[in-house]
């Protein structure tokens, strides 16, 4: 583990095929200190299976599903009003008081014995290293993917697992793609997708353009979560948004390749099945699971974000949860490495509610997974503790990857104060930086500075929808360190739509040639809209 990097703890539970069927082992896959890889056999109690019946009867109406002990076992506790006093002093519910009853034996059957005492100590060694703990839980019994293992909390008047910043909670699961190296991006760069929004029926042309309606005040809300804050406390990026509104095969997947995106967010109406499920893009059009992974992996995409009722849920086969089967673990299999999803249905203002804060939060450059607890805080904040808007983001991290969807703060710029001995040193160094600041900078190193959207083949990524996948190259021709004739430097354009540079007689496009750069000169990728980069020679 890289000092950078958070200590991480990894659990897995499976049945026991060779035992009676409440019987299973939870075993410790990774822990931060030697000897805690750890494993505690246990059995699923019948109180638990009553309290999860309970809370289908309450939060979930439409159907039961399979519990881990006996399906037909009687509810214990009747869904009446019942008041009681919570542990801040206010009233909750017989709903608050059902979920944190859940939460409670959740946790206490999950951290029993060893298991509690390897959680114990791994907390304390990332207390030592002043970080958060991330703990990941892998769930092999298809049986238990529905649980609400969200919501699990030590007691009563703790924070539930998933709302804390100091103990980051994610699913994830094995037999997995491994992940390519992945570079920390500079910006939000999102393909948002509207699907079909209900059952697949012929869609109307009032119903197109609803769909187009609400992806453009989507695509704001999402555009928006980059702006700098009003009392200019937080440093954010940029959020760079593409919308298809219920888009062919073909035309996602083009999409998809032809830009550089870290992100995917789908909205729109599906259906569980044993290949990661069927996503309905339009009317007669589908599109599953496993092909949707091909393209992600294919594409690099790091975030795929899934705003439909059935993304973290299991397929059935003769009313058996089929294993390895929803779409979350599906994308993750094939080396997609963050899968955000929901265990059930959502409301509208309250997956916008979500979205703005999960946003933000990336845009502010948290982790994926300390977002989304920031993100389920503000749930809870808006829709109360008695309500499950909260609980039903899940949230799956491949095991291998760290969760810095962007580059910390720390990374991502340089600052050069005046006094350092790079503005006073002998060498001669060139830069580019953008117009409006005067401390972020990217320099130009051995010569060569690569321009364009796509991450992993670019020194400086700009993430504008005009600006090619590799846009342009600063090269140096001359030695840098000949303090009379100096070093010469020129752009070399080969892109899509050209670059702009600003000359005495206004901007010209550069398209597929070479152009002197002199220190001082403005230059835009792609578009007269684009950002205003002033290229620098160190005096």
């Amino acid at each position: 583990m890289s000092p950078s990097e958070s200590p991480c703890l990894n659990l897995s539970v499976a049945r026991l095929v060779a035992a009676e069927a409440e019987h299973f082992a939870i075993w410790v896959l990774k822990a931060p200190y030697p000897g805690g890889y750890l494993h505690h056999d246990c059995i699923w109690p019948e109180t638990l299976t009553q309290t999860w019946l309970a809370w289908q009867e309450m939060f979930s109406p439409r159907s039961l599903s399979f519990s881990p002990n006996m399906p037909a076992v009687q509810l214990a506790l009747a869904p009446t009003t019942l008041v009681v006093s919570s542990p801040l002093g206010s009233t909750t519910s017989y709903g608050g008081r059902l979920m944190q009853q859940l939460g409670i034996q959740l946790w206490q059957w999950l951290f029993e014995g060893p298991i509690q005492s390897s959680l114990d100590h791994s907390q304390g060694i990332a207390i030592g290293q002043n970080q958060p703990l991330r703990l990941r839980l892998e769930i092999r019994d298809p049986d238990l993917i529905t649980l609400p293992w969200e919501i699990m909390q030590p007691q009563a008047g703790k924070q539930a697992v998933s709302l804390s910043q100091q103990l980051l909670f994610s699913r994830t699961t094995s037999d997995i793609a491994p992940l390519p190296p992945l570079k920390p991006e500079q910006n939000l760069n999102i393909l948002l997708v509207l699907g079909q929004q209900n059952a697949p029926t012929q869609t109307s042309r009032n119903g197109t353009l609803k769909l187009e309606q609400e992806a453009v005040a989507l695509a704001k809300i999402l555009e928006n979560s980059g702006n700098v804050s009003p009392n200019g406390t937080a440093t954010l990026v940029p959020c760079l948004v593409d919308t298809l509104v219920m888009p062919t095969i073909a035309e996602l997947t083009s999409c998809l390749e032809s830009n550089s995106y870290n992100i995917l967010f789908y909205a729109g109406h599906g259906v569980p099945a044993p290949d990661g499920g069927l996503l309905f893009l339009g009317p007669d059009v589908t599109m599953n699971g496993t092909e949707l992974a091909q393209v992600l992996t294919r594409t690099q995409v790091t975030l795929a974000v899934f705003n439909a009722c059935w993304g973290a849920q299991s397929a059935r086969h003769n009313d058996r949860a089929i294993a390895r089967s929803s779409l979350a673990e599906v994308l993750l299999h094939h080396g997609v490495p963050a899968v955000l999803a929901m265990r059930d249905a959502i409301a509208d203002e309250e997956a916008i509610s979500f979205i703005k804060a999960f946003s933000r939060a990336l845009a502010e450059r948290m982790p994926i997974d300390r977002a989304v607890a920031v993100a389920r805080q503000q749930l809870l904040t808006l829709y109360k503790f008695n309500q499950p808007a909260w609980t039903l983001p899940v949230l799956y991290l491949h095991p291998e990857f760290d969760g810095q969807l962007l580059q910390p703060l720390a990374e991502s710029i340089t600052e050069l104060p005046e006094s350092s001995l790079t503005w006073i040193g002998r060498e001669r160094a060139a830069f580019l930086r953008p117009l409006e600041s005067t401390t972020t900078i990217w320099r130009i190193r051995g010569g060569l500075m690569r321009v364009g959207r796509r991450q992993q083949e670019n020194d400086l990524v700009i993430s504008e929808k005009w600006v090619s996948q590799r846009h342009a190259e600063i090269i140096c021709r001359g030695d840098p360190l000949d303090s009379v004739a100096g070093p010469t430097y020129f752009l070399r354009d080969f892109s899509r739509f050209g670059t702009l540079i600003l000359g005495a007689s206004g901007w010209r496009k550069v398209h597929y040639q070479e152009a002197l750069l002199e220190t001082g000169i403005q230059l835009k990728f792609g578009s007269s809209q684009g950002q205003i980069w002033e290229f620098i020679i160190d005096p």
